[in-house]
């Protein structure tokens, strides 16, 4: 391993030379080139004024590894090129240079138009460096790019120049400079003082700005990391997908799709087809939910590095009891993926089917949902317990819910999950088949809950205020107008004191509180509450439907009759708004015990 990585530094000149030469390589999982305009600008400022701009990863690339990724050249090169590197972390900025120092014939992605880069000499030399970077896309650009004494005259140094290598950029500084002490010597000729000491000036700054981009071009240095062209694809995939770049953590699905293309099999498309049956959960990571899904149900972990041996014909090696080592192929063919990532889609639509359901978990709406990322072992556990002799899936059944609630109040699928699915799977497996291995969660589930302070959860979307509604849902809680079970589409989370007395009473975001809040239908939020204390609109329901009735709806809800009491009081202060928080606490931490521990 000690060939893994080499870090290492290259000046502008010969990276622009190595992409003049076409050495850098796309992979097909990476995304389109996609800066803007102004983005590209940017970079070139933070280059011409000597500021850092980031490492570059690149792994020193082999015919095969070139092959099996589907490489392509980077947007704008033309020509076969001579590929020496692939390009995992940094290829916006490699494309933006390229195309800056370049200026192929080619529009920016997603613009009509051909850009153009320069640098206004003169803005530069005085320092208004906010004014001194432009680009063009206008015809008047192209026109000035093909005249350099017009260049000149405007003080616009292409960019591109330094693409051109060899005397080109000392011959166009030189060019810059005559020019100007051509007209410096006509003005004084002429008698003219002012127009000769203007031109001498820019004469005098066509030399600093000369020296200055020989600083650059010669001295800038690009950091860059290379990973050794022997290093094997399952390291690179894992490296690749913990990159970030521009905030964007990148996709393992599109690693896989692109060395899926080899084989034939085009992973894009099998998720085309199932995106529409799993569109009720919105998340970007569904495709890679569903490969990981077919990773736990096939070798127990799903991180980067084992969907790698999702690929058929893929050797995975697997250490024995004593030591030694033996190759396995989880997916022996083609015809055996697209099996496996069916059976995964399946799991993963009876998953969301179970968690949205009204009567089974509560999860009505997406926005709801306690988490998104629970979804791969919970897919897989469901799927693993299907499988289990008919006898046994009840008691399974009642550990894999315990397992899913005590995750939900105890917040542990908020970080990185990957492992942590893993060992979820493993241990609620293990549970299903020995009553004595439970895993330690659920010890830990039951120790914490009464500790759960539900007055912090003020947000909808995180995993316990989510859990408190999907209770709610899952107790029945019956409209306060009807008395039906609403439909759930017209279902949402509303005051029950409204916010506008919280704000009235400094309340802040304690107003917003899961205790405050139950599902209610708009209507029964616009026509009953309306924006008034209980106080105000529970005596009207009383004397319409009578106390028993109402009393009896507002337990469904979770609202004892002590807390009903409390909605009551008149005045109510913020002494009994903070009275009844605690009373819906104590019975919503019982009904948890009730529901899910006991």
């Amino acid at each position: 391993m000690k060939d893994a990585q080499k870090p290492d530094h290259v000046s502008l000149t010969t990276l622009v030379h190595w992409l003049g030469e076409g050495r850098f390589v796309i992979p097909d999982f990476q995304r389109e080139f996609e800066w803007k305009p102004w983005d590209i600008r940017e970079l070139v400022r933070s280059i011409f004024l000597d500021y850092y701009i980031g490492s570059l990863l690149l792994w020193k690339g082999k015919p095969e590894n070139f092959a099996a990724l589907v490489c392509e050249p980077i947007y704008g090169h033309h020509g076969s090129g001579d590929p020496v590197h692939i390009v995992l972390d940094g290829q916006q900025r490699l494309t933006a240079m390229h195309y800056v120092f370049f200026a192929p014939d080619k529009p920016l992605p997603n613009r009509s138009n051909r850009f153009l880069y320069f640098i206004r000499v003169d803005r530069f030399m005085e320092g208004a460096y906010d004014e001194a970077f432009e680009y063009d896309w206008t015809r008047s650009g192209l026109n000035l790019l093909a005249d350099p004494v017009a260049q000149y005259e405007h003080h616009m140094f292409p960019l591109s120049v330094v693409g051109q290598g060899g005397w080109e950029l000392p011959n166009w500084v030189q060019g810059y400079e005559k020019h100007w002490r051509e007209k410096e010597q006509a003005a004084s000729s002429a008698g003219d003082v002012a127009t000769a000491e203007r031109a001498g000036l820019r004469a005098r700054d066509a030399h600093s700005f000369g020296q200055h981009l020989k600083g650059i071009t010669e001295q800038y240095q690009i950091a860059y990391i290379e990973l050794d062209r022997n290093l094997e694809i399952d390291k690179v995939c894992y490296i690749f997908t913990q990159i970030n770049s521009r905030g964007i953590r990148l996709d393992v699905f599109d690693l896989v799709n692109a060395l899926l293309k080899p084989k034939d099999l085009q992973l894009k498309q099998l998720w085309r087809d199932a995106a529409p049956r799993l569109d009720f959960v919105e998340t970007e990571r569904m495709n890679v939910y569903i490969l990981q899904v077919m990773s736990i149900l096939c070798q127990a972990y799903c991180s980067p590095k084992y969907l790698y041996y999702l690929l058929p014909g893929q050797e995975k090696k697997v250490r024995e009891p004593d030591g030694s080592l033996r190759k396995e192929v989880l997916v022996p063919d083609v015809g055996d993926f697209e099996r496996r990532w069916n059976e995964a889609v399946e799991a993963v639509e009876r998953a969301i089917a179970l968690l949205r359901h009204p009567q089974e978990f509560g999860a009505i709406s997406s926005n709801y949902l306690p988490y998104v990322s629970i979804l791969p072992a919970f897919a897989a556990l469901q799927s693993t317990l299907r499988a289990l002799p008919a006898a046994r899936q009840l008691d399974a059944q009642r550990k894999l819910r315990h397992w899913y609630w005590a995750s939900v109040f105890t917040n542990r699928y908020s970080g990185s999950v990957e492992s942590t699915t893993a060992r979820d799977y493993l241990a609620v497996k293990a549970w299903f088949e020995n009553d004595a291995a439970k895993p330690d969660l659920i010890a830990d589930f039951r120790a914490r809950f009464r500790t759960l302070d539900f007055r912090r959860e003020t947000k909808r979307g995180t995993s316990v205020y989510n859990g408190i509604f999907n209770l709610l849902v899952l107790r029945g809680a019956r409209d306060w107008m009807t008395g039906n079970v609403p439909q759930y589409g017209d279902l949402d989370d509303h005051h029950i004191v409204p916010k506008s007395w919280g704000k009235e009473h400094g309340l802040g975001t304690l107003i917003d509180c899961i205790l405050n809040r139950t599902p209610l239908t708009a209507d029964t939020n616009r026509k009953v509450i309306n924006d008034r204390l209980p106080n105000e609109y529970l005596p009207e329901l009383i004397s319409a439907n009578g106390e028993v009735r109402v009393r009896a709806t507002l337990e469904t809800h979770f609202i004892s009759p002590a807390a009903f009491d409390i909605l009551l009081r008149v005045p109510f202060t913020k002494e009994d708004f903070e009275a009844f928080l605690a009373e819906r606490q104590s019975t919503l931490q019982a009904a948890i015990e009730d529901l899910l521990v006991k």
